[in-house]
């Protein structure tokens, strides 16, 4: 193949796509705009699905080393009442399709499986424009500037690359979640941990809840998420843990202390995580030479699948442009008339989801779904 692949953004789509092809022996770059592979957190806990994410990390031969990652037991759910009450408590019996590793060691796993040289760290897009023909430059913050045949956008949900064949931004969902961690939870703080059990939590009412997940080493994990406008988080200064703390727990005054207590003895300072998402029929029309996976193309309000879908889509593209080596325009016309109603399905499931999460009839609605009374539509 003479086309060089240019991509954008080390996450686990991009480099999913650059393990493909690397293995099918056709070259990529992967641009970064981290300093390093350790630079931030990765993220928590993510299940990998049996029908898109273990898929695509076959294709990229690394379905084995994943399965090392793997931590028992993290398939259990509960779900609360927000007075404690257990609604549903059903154990991981080791036979759902969803098992749960931790993000940055899948990560790790990817970076590891490139040549070295392939990521190109500290490399923040400034901007990105077209040379005609199907060729792109790409002019990186430090000035300097990189001329490609195929630019794939894998940069997330502020892609710079997006705006080459869309106008769509995404657009804040009405709802916010403000993250928490607990260290060495079954020790310093045995009442979450008992709350939280040996997997997901799910503490729930109509517009806001309380999500937890056990991760490796006693850690829980957890999401408050408040169904509120932009204006009203800019009113707190999540500067100030103490007052972040105290302003966000009124919100849940009168639930269970053990639920109240993962977001008021978090180890670590509140953060604000707003929910954005790009419309549930984003598409664009052809554009020689460029293309977008991942959250950059079809970014939504979280269902679980997001991670699942950027490696799906980093493959499907990967095995694309290896089946039409001579022929990049057709391997990205198969590959997009494929992802536009994947990532249709995708976003409309993901408004359901929350739909049944913090609608009207939360928690309930959750318990419902999750024991087959009634499924998303």
């Amino acid at each position: 193949m003479t086309t060089p692949v240019t991509i954008i953004g080390a996450g686990l789509g991009g480099l999913t796509l650059a393990r493909v092809l690397h293995v099918h022996g056709i070259p990529a770059t992967v641009y970064e705009a981290e300093p390093s592979p350790t630079a931030r957190a990765q993220g928590g806990m993510l299940d990998v699905h049996d029908h898109n994410g273990q898929p695509a990390l076959q294709a990229a031969g690394l379905l084995e080393e994943f399965r090392g990652l793997v931590l028992e037991g993290r398939q259990a759910t509960r779900v609360l009442n927000r007075d404690g009450t257990v609604l549903l408590d059903e154990p991981d019996d080791g036979t759902g399709g969803r098992p749960e590793v931790q993000r940055g060691e899948l990560r790790r796993i990817l970076l590891d499986s490139l040549p070295a040289g392939t990521v190109r760290w500290g490399y923040k897009v400034r901007g990105v424009h077209a040379l005609g023909e199907g060729r792109h430059a790409v002019t990186f913050v430090d000035g300097t500037t990189v001329g490609t045949s195929l630019l794939v956008g894998a940069d997330g949900a502020w892609s710079r690359v997006r705006p080459l064949v869309s106008d769509a931004t995404p657009e804040y969902v009405g709802r916010s979640y403000i993250e928490t961690y607990l260290f060495d939870a079954d020790t310093r703080h045995p009442a979450g941990a008992k709350a939280v059990g040996g997997g997901s939590l799910f503490a729930l009412a109509p517009g806001k809840g309380i999500q937890a997940h056990r991760e490796s080493g006693g850690t829980l994990h957890t999401y408050a998420a408040l169904s509120r406008p932009q204006g009203w988080f800019a009113g707190i200064d999540f500067t100030d843990s103490a007052t972040a703390t105290a302003r966000i727990v009124q919100e849940f005054d009168g639930w269970a202390p053990e639920l109240t207590a993962l977001i008021t003895d978090s180890d670590t300072t509140p953060v604000l995580r707003p929910l954005n998402a790009l419309p549930i029929e984003h598409r664009w029309d052809r554009v020689p030479g460029v293309t977008l996976l991942g959250d950059a193309a079809h970014l939504s309000a979280p269902n679980g699948d997001g991670a699942n879908l950027a490696m799906y889509d980093g493959a499907e593209l990967g095995r694309a442009i290896v089946s039409r080596p001579h022929d990049v325009e057709a391997a990205l016309m198969d590959y997009e008339q494929a992802l536009f109603p994947r990532s249709v399905a995708a976003a409309t499931e993901g408004a359901q989801l929350h739909e049944i999460l913090f609608g009207l009839e939360a928690p309930h609605s959750l318990v419902d779904m999750l024991t087959g009374h009634e499924q998303p539509r």
